[in-house]
């Protein structure tokens, strides 16, 4: 009797596999789950395997955006329309009301940035919305605080990360027991790079923001980065805004956020310029990565994505 062999699956369809497994097993051990979807291409891609893992049923969970107020107006309207579109419900924490509320204090002056202010607005919504298990997009390529985390990152009842006591995750084993006030940060694409992240957009055909492509764009020069100008930016001495052809690598708050000089304007050329690139997403574009050198670990270790 001839024995057929398995087929052997691509690098993209084992990540895929593995992230649907993930999602699945948070659905089938979690109360109350929610994934984090900023319009961002990695929650795009989290938003893809949802539809594959959950369709054609409705997802077993709501959407949620921590909103900071400041982020680039083509990514919402992106966030809004693809929610509408899939007919999902969609839950909007703002930090513009944590402000409101006293909740946090915003900063001033022309290096202010209200991206440091979502930690207490995200651990608000968990704990308002009672949610046991949040799915975030983080990947562990980029940055060497995320390369410490799991793929289920528990957290304490005050929301704290502890990178030094985290359970194991042998054979994909996910250990999902919480005590009350708990919750889990879910993280299905921990072992993808940003160029599987694209390369997977472009095998599906993702629609994705157009910033992510190259565009003219009014920007100023800060610090080695070109930071979209907006109205209500502070430029310091010396600065002066001008017009650049760039895209951007990740589209975090725009008041940390740089872009880069590029000329692709396809999903093949993004693939070409990301599977050339030498420094990672964070590292080139994300200003609150530059305080110090655990400012991320610093800030996951209070409860930030």
């Amino acid at each position: 009797m001839s024995v057929t062999a398995r087929p052997e699956l691509s690098h993209l369809q084992a990540l895929e596999s593995e992230a649907i497994h993930v999602m699945r097993e948070v659905a089938a051990e979690f109360e109350r789950p929610v994934m984090l979807f900023s319009g961002g291409k990695d929650s795009i891609v989290m938003l893809r395997l949802a539809e594959k893992a959950f369709r054609p049923g409705r997802f077993p969970f709501p959407l949620m955006h921590v909103d900071t107020g400041h982020n680039f107006p083509e990514v919402i309207e992106f966030r809004d329309r693809r929610t509408a579109e899939l007919s999902e419900q969609l839950i909007i924490a703002s930090v513009q009301e944590s402000i409101d509320k006293g909740r946090v204090v915003e900063e001033t002056g022309p290096r202010a940035s209200r991206n440091r202010l979502q930690t207490v607005t995200l651990l608000d919504a968990i704990a308002h919305h009672r949610f046991d298990a949040a799915f975030g997009g983080a990947r562990r390529d980029e940055e060497r605080a995320r390369a410490k985390e799991r793929i289920f990152s528990f957290r304490d009842d005050f929301g704290q990360w502890d990178p030094k006591n985290q359970r194991p995750e042998l054979w994909n084993l996910y250990n999902g027991k919480i005590r009350r006030g708990e919750h889990v940060r879910v993280f299905p694409l921990s072992n993808w790079t940003e160029l599987d992240v694209w390369e997977y957009i472009d095998r599906e055909s993702l629609e994705v923001p157009s910033i992510y492509f190259a565009h003219e764009r009014k920007v100023f020069k800060r610090d080695g980065m070109l930071y979209a100008w907006r109205e209500d930016a502070q430029l310091i001495d010396g600065e002066q805004v001008f017009t650049e052809k760039v895209r951007y690598r990740t589209v975090g708050d725009m008041s940390c956020t740089g872009g880069i000089r590029s000329e692709a304007a396809t999903l093949g050329e993004v693939v070409a310029e990301i599977a050339a690139a030498r420094i990672t997403e964070r590292g080139e574009t994300r200003a609150d990565d530059r305080f110090s050198e655990a400012a991320m670990e610093d800030r996951k270790k209070a409860g930030y994505f």
